[in-house]
């Protein structure tokens, strides 16, 4: 029981890193007690919790709000498993775009990370039919970009019945769902829609998410952007909402604020490694180094946002109806 009502989660699966953190429902959750003294944690950490890494920077949509419009040569598998071996000992990493299953070899790419660390792939689901079965009991999720009703994923992301059919195929496959959306002002009214919908297709979370000013977000009118406050207000909300509804999926909202900067690691598909986002750097990157020439334990070392990765990942930073992330 939980203040939200009784609620029908995934049974939850412990994976423990020590220091009190934990992967936990399969990896797509970070578990920590809520004492958690978050600055010995990060200090304690030899490497990140979670690495996103990019294998192409393609996409077969031109989402409103994407900030990856410059392009790179895709990375090859050798360079892939070079990437991996520099990555040793991280425990989850999320294999991204651009969109990622537009690689034809998307299912070899999965191998070279499956084994040696959870795998999590963020993804539109267009081409969820050329890999599913392939990539099925490899990888821990899929999170799939989802702004809610036709409308508005039209509008906002691109076409909702061949994001829909690609969905459909990875829940045959087995493979288990979450949903991310991109809130701006003028989709704020569809919110409930999207936890609505995430709920029948047994979602595990709807993250919600507030664009950043970079790459086509720049052409984004002003009003678009909500401030944290709204942001705040609209979550408190939608947790209503969720409890009277007696809807399933977690909740979870990231806004940008100063305890977020930086949080995540980014690998390009050159190998360079970034803080993202970072405020007052060039394009919101800040550049690390590159992983195709030394260890993440390395480019950990000189990480300065350490305190707000572990805050961002075991949720102190961020708007949840529950423990974790």
């Amino acid at each position: 029981m939980t203040d939200l009502g009784m609620l029908n989660v995934p049974k939850q699966t412990r994976r423990d890193l020590g220091g009190g953190l934990g992967y936990a429902f399969n990896g797509q959750h970070f578990d920590a007690p809520a004492d958690l003294d978050v600055t010995a944690a990060a200090d304690a950490l030899t490497k990140p919790l979670s690495v996103i890494v990019q294998v192409t920077k393609r996409c077969d949509f031109d989402c409103s709000f994407c900030s990856e419009v410059l392009q790179k040569p895709d990375p090859t598998l050798d360079q892939l498993a070079a990437i991996q071996k520099n990555l040793a000992g991280v425990g989850r990493i999320f294999l991204s775009g651009g969109e990622p299953l537009l690689r034809k070899d998307f299912g070899a790419v999965v191998d070279v990370f499956h084994g040696h660390h959870i795998v999590a792939v963020p993804t539109n689901a267009t081409h969820a039919p050329d890999h599913a079965r392939n990539i099925a009991g490899k990888v821990s999720y899929a999170n799939v970009g989802f702004e809610g009703p036709r409308a508005a994923f039209r509008r906002v992301r691109g076409d909702y019945d061949k994001t829909m059919a690609g969905v459909r195929v990875l829940q045959e496959a087995g493979i288990p769902l979450a949903l991310s959306a991109v809130v701006y002002r003028s989709t704020l009214s569809v919110l409930p829609y999207t936890v609505q919908i995430a709920d029948v297709l047994d979602a595990t979370k709807v993250k919600l998410i507030l664009p950043l000013r970079k790459g086509n977000a720049l052409n984004l009118a002003d009003h678009e952007f909500i401030t944290t406050e709204e942001a705040e207000s609209t979550f408190a909300r939608l947790k209503e909402q969720r409890a009277e509804m007696q809807w399933s999926p977690a909740l979870r909202l990231t806004a940008w604020t100063p305890q977020n900067q930086g949080h995540m690691i980014v690998i390009e598909p050159d190998g360079a490694a970034r803080a993202w986002p970072v405020y007052d750097a060039p394009d919101l990157w800040e550049y690390l180094g590159n992983v195709l020439e030394e260890p993440i334990t390395e480019i950990w070392k000189r990480y300065r946002f350490k305190d707000n990765h572990v805050s961002k990942y075991v949720g102190r930073s961020i708007l949840a109806v529950d423990q974790g992330v």
